[in-house]
Formats: structure tokens, sequence, C-alpha cells
């Protein structure tokens, strides 16, 4: 049967592909985004769209109002950089707007939300790949807000006074690339920022030695996971990774990009910066029990991503 499927920032990068396969599995889908990060131009023109924010209760009661079957929350404040920056908006958004839709689906007992955690809740944890049992060590504004979202979200979902099932599920996401992520916004999405600094012809700026790694996963393996967990009693109630398992470094990624348009990192100006507050070191995923409650593995490699990804930006009319 069909389904009216809120999805909160669905008008940016993850939500518009996670709302393409609600549409083509033939679901309903109810989009509310802000556009402070999204834009229409994502957005698939058969998905009703409302603009609106998690922050404010006035736009999220008329969409309760009207009935839905599920909540994927993936509207939030991204930047790592930025929450240092005003940790007072980071938390509002983060984990005060979490709250404001856990409230909404009491009041209108809604049976199933998803929520987008972060791999970031893990810190600098000597377990690499980390698994979902690894106890959590944020060490960024950002991360405490997002682990602290993860934690309202599974403690609603115990209640023994709601009067009906709760269903709640965090997919903890690595560092989630693909077509429509931002080539312009330097606060997110390392691999598309540095695309857009090469389309652009600005120097890549690097922070810290470079050998910093992360757990690149493609997109479209991270929108089906969601859509295929609607349905997945299985995953109820768990938290879980959406990695590949596998890390690459900042100076590997840089050189790729480098290679692709014809450039070295000695013949295109690459500068190093000092590291910035709260980044990670290394993370790698432990994908195993995704493999397990979902039937989920990445399927898209990193050359065949990064290659289609490039190619999609050279099309682009702007960068």
């Amino acid at each position: 049967m069909k389904k009216r499927i809120l999805v909160t920032g669905g008008a940016g990068f993850i939500g518009s592909h996670i709302v393409d396969l609600l549409l083509a599995r033939g679901d309903i889908p109810i989009v509310l985004d802000n556009l402070t990060t999204g834009t229409r131009d994502n957005l698939n023109p058969n998905a009703e769209f409302i603009m609106g924010d998690v922050r404010n209760e006035a736009d999220l009661t008329p969409i309760f109002e009207r009935g839905i079957d599920a909540v994927l929350h993936i509207a939030g404040q991204a930047s790592i950089r930025l929450s240092f920056q005003d940790p007072a908006a980071d938390l509002n958004v983060n984990t005060l707007g979490t709250i404001n839709i856990l409230q909404q689906c009491i009041k209108y007992r809604i049976p199933r939300l998803i929520f987008a955690s972060s791999m970031t809740i893990y810190g600098n944890n000597p377990v690499v790949p980390t698994p979902e049992d690894t106890p959590p060590a944020p060490i960024s504004y950002y991360a405490i807000t997002k682990y602290a979202a993860e934690r309202y979200v599974h403690a609603t979902a115990l209640r023994k006074d709601l009067g009906f099932d709760f269903h709640v599920t965090s997919m903890r996401m690595f560092n989630v690339y693909g077509i429509r992520q931002s080539l312009t916004n330097a606060y997110q999405g390392v691999f598309a920022i540095f695309i857009g600094n090469v389309l652009r012809g600005e120097p890549i700026n690097i922070h810290s030695d470079g050998e910093q790694s992360r757990d690149f996963v493609h997109i479209s393996d991270i929108a089906r996971a969601w859509v295929d967990a609607i349905d997945q009693p299985a995953s109820y109630g768990q938290v879980v990774n959406l990695g590949t398992g596998h890390s690459l470094s900042v100076n590997l990624l840089c050189d790729a990009v480098l290679e692709s348009f014809g450039y070295t990192r000695e013949t295109y100006p690459v500068n190093y910066h000092p590291a910035q507050p709260g980044d990670m070191r290394i993370s790698a995923a432990d994908i195993s029990r995704a493999k397990a409650l979902l039937g989920w593995s990445p399927q898209v490699a990193w050359q065949h991503g990064m290659r289609e990804t490039i190619e999609w930006a050279r099309g682009l009319n702007r960068y």
C-alpha cells in the first residue's frame, strides 16, 4: 500500500535522493525544507513541497494533522565548523528540532521514524572500523547535538506511556558523496568541495596533514538503506552504521580529484592549514549490523562513484 511519508530536509542532497526512491516504489513523499542548504532544483516535481522549518511547530502541525505513515527526519545543521561558531543555533536545529518532530509523532501517533544520525558521534575512537556498540565520544559540538537527538529518539520509543507502538531507527551515516552534493558550500562534503575548487580554478585547502581519512559511501547506497528500512521490523529500535568499511585519506582523495582534471599536487595549488576543532583523525564503519538487519551492503565502488560525480559536476552550468 502507498505510504504518506514526511521527509524533513527532503530538498537537500541526501533527502532528495530518498524522495526519488520513495516515488519509484509508489509512496507519497511530503517534503518539508527551509531551503537553507537544500534547493528546489534537487527535488522531484512529483513530490509535494512545503516550505517550513522543524524548529517551528506551526510548520509541522498542519502536515501531521493530515495524516502520515512515517517520518524520515533528515533536516539538520550539518557543519562541524558552523557548530563551533554558533553552538546555540546548532543545538536549536539538530536537537530541539528533533524534539519538535518527536512531539508531533507522539501527538498524532505516528508509528515509524527514521533519524539521520552521524558517524561523528564516535569521535577519535581507537576501534576502526567502528561498530555501533562502541561508546560514543563526540569531540565536536555538532556531534554532541546529533548524539543528544539520537538518544531523544530512542528514549521516546522506549516510553511505556505512549499508548501506541513507536518504531524508530537511527542511521549513523559516514561521508556521503555523489550527484547533487553542493560544490559551493565550504562547510560540507570535502569531495564536492575539492571538485568545486578545481572547476572554479581555486586552490584546494587541506586542514591538518591530509593523512586523516574518511569512509566515503555513495548516495544511492544510502538512499536504498533508508527506504529498505522503512518496512523492516528487524531495524526497529536499532542504530545502524552506513558506510563502506574502508577509509581514504584526504591526500589520496585530493590526488584522485586532481588526476581527473589532469593535475597533480605538484602542478595545482594545494594549501595546508592547521586542523580544525572537532576534526576526527580516522573513521570507517563496521557495517555488519546493516548487513544482518537490512541485508544491505554498499554496491557502488569508489572509482565508479567518483567518476560519475565528477562527470555530473563538469556538466553543470555553474559551479
